[in-house]
């Protein structure tokens, strides 16, 4: 049993959920995912995405969490990295 690809508009929707409206009983606890990390990234990602069902919009226990990201060039990686070396005091 594969699993369905996403499309550029099932993402478009996914980014569209409104925080406000979102009904918290019908969203995935992110505590709840387990991604094999084992597996190639592809395929991580849609496990998780699989799992998750909208990883723009999901609960931590009882908060809704909505995430967006800035229009940049900048990966998510490199603002983790930049993140924890300021942390750190590393440069």
């Amino acid at each position: 049993m594969g699993v369905r690809a996403i499309t550029t508009e099932d993402m478009e929707r996914m980014q569209a959920a409104d925080l406000r409206t979102a009904d918290p009983g019908a969203l995935k606890d992110i505590r709840d995912i387990n991604v094999d990390t084992a597996l190639p990234k592809k395929e991580r990602m849609q496990d998780f995405i699989s799992q998750i069902g909208n990883p723009y919009c999901y609960r931590h226990g009882a908060y809704v969490v909505k995430i967006s990201f800035a229009d940049t060039d900048t990966t998510l990686e490199e603002r983790m990295l930049s993140y924890m070396r300021a942390k750190n005091g590393c440069v």
